[in-house]
């Protein structure tokens, strides 16, 4: 998936990485994409919780390895 901006939030944990894509997600444009690379296992919860409360869309979520990538949509 393309994304117009990636966020490195590896080694952080709840709940910085929801903090800055929300910021991140700030700065763009409606319906651009926002990719956010996690290392903390319960981001996967969170940027459920976070996209359903903020009405961005969360377009896609995967695993690789130890690390958790979220595909957000700003709405």
């Amino acid at each position: 998936m393309d994304a117009q901006k990636e966020l490195d939030t590896r080694g952080l944990n709840c709940p910085l990485p929801i903090l800055k894509a929300k910021k991140a997600l700030a700065d763009l444009t409606s319906g651009q994409v926002l990719k956010v690379v996690a290392t903390d296992p319960g981001s996967v919860r969170d940027f459920q919780a976070f996209a359903r409360q903020t009405g961005n869309e969360l377009v896609e979520q995967s695993t690789s390895g130890d690390e958790f990538i979220h595909f957000l949509r700003r709405r």
